[in-house]
C-alpha cells in the first residue's frame, strides 16, 4: 500500500478530509490535477456550523480576524440569523482561496502528502484495496490504497470511473459571477430581484467587488472556457441600466442550477464527498460548507475502519447520515432558486413567506436549515433533546478551565462526566484508547443540558448518548460508535 487512503481533489472537501485522517493518525495521499491553487473563490464564507467545526479542531485562529454577521436570507428574503441562540454567527467575507490555503497548510503540518499536478486516469477496486492510475510530472504510475475518496467536484472523475449513479435535473439557466476592481456599486448583499432577473453585489477584501448576474431566459451553455467580461457587463446593463464595462475583472465564471445527488455515497472501497456527491444552485453559500462537513463525518469513521476498531456498519453510516443531509440541501436550494430567480408570478409566494418569516419560530427554522444547525442523526431512541444533534459550546471547570469545543481538538470521542460519577468512568475505561473521559462542572449550561449527568460526543461533534434520556445504556452506545472495548 502506498497509503491507507487516497483522496482525489485538493478543494475544501479533500483538504479537510486529509487533515481529519491525519488527526486520527492515518496515512493519506491527496492527488490534485492542478499544479497550483487557482486563487478562484466560488465559495465565500462559512455557515455557523462550519465555524463550529473549525473551532472544534482549533483551526479558526488560522483565518485571522473573521468578520461575522447575523444578516442572512432565504431565497432573497431577509432572515435574522441572530435567532439561533448559542451559535457562532456566519463568516461572510472569507474567500474560498483563503479557505483552501489554510486547510492545505493545516493538512501538510499534520503530515498529509499532497501531490499537485497529478491527474487520476482510472481506478480498480478489487475488494481488498483500490489501484489508482495517475499521470504526474514524471509520467503514468499506479498508486494503491485501502480506500479511495473522490473529492474532485461536480464533474468528478472518480464518480464516473466507479460507476456511481448521479440522477437529478440539468441546468435551466446560466448565471455569471465576477470579481471586479476599480468600481463602486451599491451593495446588494442578499440580492435584488429585478424585472429581468436578479443581481447581487458584495464587497470582498482587497478592494474587490463581487457581482452575480442572473438574467432570466438565458439558456445554459456547456462552456470549456469562462465567459468574457463583456458578456457579464452587457447582462448587468440590461438588468440594472448601469455600465460596469470600465471595471477591471479579476475573475469571471459562470454556473447553473443543475441539481443532482448520487444514490449512494459509498461503493465498496470507493467513497464520494462534497460536490462529487451533490451539486445544486449555490444559494446561501451552503455547498462548500456541506462539503467540509461531509469530510468531518467521514474522516473519523474511515480512520476507525482502517485502524481496526470500527464497529460493523460504522462506515455505512456515512451514507445514511450524509445522503439525508444532501437531500435536504438540494430541496432547500431548489426552493430558494424558485423564490429568487423566478418572475413576477412567484411574487405572491414571496409576500406570504415574508409574512411568515416575521414569526420567530419560522425564522429559526429557516436559519437553522441554511446554517447546518438543524442536522440530526439517528443515534438510537431517547428523550434527551441533544441526542443526534450537535454538541453546543459548553464552558467547563475541570482540572483546568476548558470547553466541550476544546476537548474535540484531538478528533477523539469525548465522554463528559458532569456529576463526578466514578461508576460511569469505570464503565467507559475499556474505550480509553478512543474516547477521552473528562470529569467537569459546566458553567451556565444551556437549557438542553440542564439536569444532564453525562454526555457522549462523537469526534464530529454530535451527541451519541446522554443521561438521563437515552434508551441505550453507556456501554451499548460506546460499542455502537467506538467498537468493542479493549481486553
Amino acid at each position: 500500500m502506498d497509503a491507507a487512503v487516497i483522496v482525489v481533489g485538493a478543494g475544501p472537501a479533500g483538504l479537510m478530509l486529509a487533515a481529519e485522517l491525519r488527526v486520527a493518525g492515518v496515512d493519506v495521499i491527496v492527488v490534485e490535477r492542478l499544479a497550483r491553487r487557482t486563487g478562484e473563490s466560488r465559495g465565500l464564507g462559512f455557515t455557523a456550523r462550519t465555524m463550529e467545526v473549525f473551532d472544534q479542531r482549533g483551526i479558526l485562529p488560522r483565518f485571522g480576524g473573521i468578520e461575522t454577521s447575523n444578516v442572512g436570507h432565504f431565497g432573497g428574503l431577509p432572515v435574522d440569523f441572530g435567532v439561533l441562540e448559542g451559535a457562532w454567527q456566519a463568516a461572510k467575507t472569507v474567500p474560498q482561496s483563503e479557505t483552501e490555503k489554510h486547510l492545505e497548510e493545516w493538512a501538510v503540518s499534520l503530515g498529509a502528502d499532497i501531490r499537485r499536478g497529478h491527474e487520476m486516469l482510472s481506478l480498480t477496486d478489487d475488494g481488498e484495496g483500490v489501484d489508482v492510475e495517475v499521470r504526474g510530472p514524471e509520467g503514468v504510475h499506479t498508486l494503491r490504497a485501502a480506500y479511495l475518496v473522490g473529492c474532485d467536484g461536480g464533474r468528478s472523475a472518480v464518480r464516473k470511473a466507479a460507476g456511481f449513479d448521479f440522477p437529478g435535473t440539468p441546468s435551466t439557466m446560466e448565471m455569471f459571477l465576477a470579481d471586479l476592481k476599480g468600481i463602486e456599486l451599491a451593495p446588494r448583499m442578499i440580492g435584488e430581484t429585478l424585472p429581468g432577473g436578479m443581481v447581487m453585489v458584495g464587497p470582498l477584501p482587497g478592494g474587490i467587488t463581487r457581482i452575480i448576474v442572473c438574467e432570466r431566459g438565458t439558456p445554459p451553455q456547456r462552456r470549456e472556457t469562462p465567459p468574457s467580461f463583456e458578456e457579464v457587463a452587457d447582462a448587468w446593463k440590461r438588468l440594472t441600466g448601469e455600465d460596469i464595462s470600465h471595471a477591471e475583472p479579476v475573475w469571471v465564471s459562470s454556473f447553473g442550477d443543475a441539481t443532482r445527488q448520487v444514490t449512494e455515497y459509498r461503493r465498496g472501497r470507493v467513497l464520494l464527498a462534497g460536490d462529487s456527491a451533490h451539486i445544486h444552485l449555490p444559494a446561501g453559500g451552503q455547498g462548500m460548507n456541506t462539503s467540509i462537513q461531509d469530510s468531518v463525518n467521514l474522516g473519523w469513521k474511515l480512520a476507525a475502519e482502517i485502524k481496526g476498531w470500527a464497529p460493523r456498519e460504522l462506515l455505512d453510516t456515512y451514507h445514511t447520515e450524509r445522503h439525508a443531509v444532501g437531500k435536504r440541501l438540494l430541496m432547500n436550494t431548489r426552493a430558494q432558486g424558485l423564490l429568487f430567480l423566478s418572475g413576477p408570478e412567484v411574487q405572491p409566494l414571496r409576500d406570504v413567506l415574508t409574512e411568515l418569516i416575521e414569526y420567530r419560530d419560522v425564522s429559526r427554522h429557516l436559519a437553522a436549515m441554511v446554517s447546518g444547525l438543524e442536522i440530526s442523526y439517528d443515534v438510537g431512541g431517547g428523550t434527551h433533546p441533544l441526542l443526534g444533534r450537535r454538541m453546543p459550546h459548553l464552558r467547563l471547570d475541570a482540572d483546568r478551565p476548558t470547553s466541550s469545543t476544546e476537548l474535540l481538538h484531538t478528533g477523539r470521542g469525548v465522554l463528559l462526566d458532569l456529576e463526578d460519577n466514578r461508576r460511569l468512568r469505570s464503565r467507559a475505561a475499556g474505550w480509553a484508547d478512543r474516547v477521552d473521559t473528562v470529569t467537569a462542572r459546566p458553567q451556565d449550561a444551556p437549557e438542553e443540558l440542564r439536569n444532564t449527568a453525562a454526555v457522549l460526543v462523537r469526534p464530529d461533534g454530535y451527541v451519541a448518548w446522554a443521561a438521563p434520556g437515552s434508551h441505550h445504556d453507556l456501554p451499548m452506545a460506546l460499542e455502537r460508535w467506538f467498537g468493542r472495548p479493549r481486553g
